[in-house]
């Protein structure tokens, strides 16, 4: 006679799978997108990080031995004048690459689905870009420098200044590098943009030279630039002096941080060159 076998040992019940609910802000998911954003740029640090402060130092070593000691500029030291705007120039610099180069990338690659299917709101990969390319900058320009204090003397005349237009210029190339990015089908379209838009910007903004030494239209046309009054701005909080109105910038850098966040946005909600 056969034996009765064993019953065989239970299995636990698992539960049924249910929904993820998130409330009005998904947390979890910005950060994420943020975290990666940020990494992007300090995982590749000898290039992102050490490669533009030697590139900052170079510039500073150019101006001192081709123009010499003794040679002022807006009434300070030239050395002293330029330090701060190579600081926040390559602060703004590295914003709008890092959104502009990883969203091409991530279309070219065909990774870019991974983030449409992402319960994410359209304001929400909005702000990790944004957010997380303006990390990017404040990064690099506080490692710039702290490179160029050790020979350039940087005093604090205004710290509220230094922060507001870091902040405003970090953002406002944040999110015209989101706009390249979209915009762009390959390669050539973001280089086309860095060297007729972004580069000309930055140059004809007051970056290595007074607007003081221009004939008026030429100072009229550099006042125009947005990118002048974020400068301007940001040297006044180390130098306390500015060559520009700063009530002025203040007003105009909100207006158009505010204009381009909501073009990036609309882009961004209806799929603009992300969707197939």
């Amino acid at each position: 006679m056969t034996p009765p076998r064993a019953a065989p040992p239970a299995v636990a019940a698992w539960p049924a799978p249910t929904l993820r609910r998130f409330g009005p802000v998904n947390w979890v998911g910005f950060y994420a997108l943020y975290r990666r954003e940020l990494l992007r740029v300090l995982k590749f640090y000898p290039e992102s990080v050490f490669g533009q402060t030697a590139m900052s130092l170079l510039y500073l070593v150019v101006f001192h031995f081709a123009l010499g000691e003794g040679v002022t500029m807006g009434g300070l030291p030239l050395i002293e004048f330029v330090a701060p705007g190579l600081v926040i120039y390559t602060l703004c610099e590295r914003a709008f690459d890092t959104t502009s180069i990883s969203i091409l990338f991530d279309k070219l690659e065909g990774m870019i689905s991974d983030l449409l299917m992402a319960p994410l709101s359209a304001a929400e990969r909005t702000a990790a870009y944004a957010g997380s390319a303006a990390s990017a900058g404040f990064v690099v320009g506080a490692v710039v420098l702290a490179a160029q204090s050790l020979f350039v003397p940087m005093s604090l005349a205004d710290p509220v200044a230094i922060l507001f237009f870091a902040a405003a210029g970090a953002l406002l190339h944040a999110l015209a590098g989101i706009l390249v990015g979209l915009w762009a089908a390959r390669w050539d379209h973001y280089a086309a943009a860095t060297t007729f838009f972004v580069v000309p910007f930055g140059f004809l903004s007051g970056t290595f030279y007074s607007i003081e030494a221009l004939p008026p239209f030429g100072r009229l046309l550099v006042q125009l630039n947005p990118v002048f009054y974020v400068i301007d701005g940001f040297r006044y909080g180390f130098t306390g002096h500015a060559e520009g109105s700063l009530a002025m910038g203040v007003a105009l850098l909100l207006a158009v941080d505010s204009l381009l966040l909501l073009v990036v946005y609309r882009l961004v909600r209806r799929g603009y060159r992300l969707k197939p």
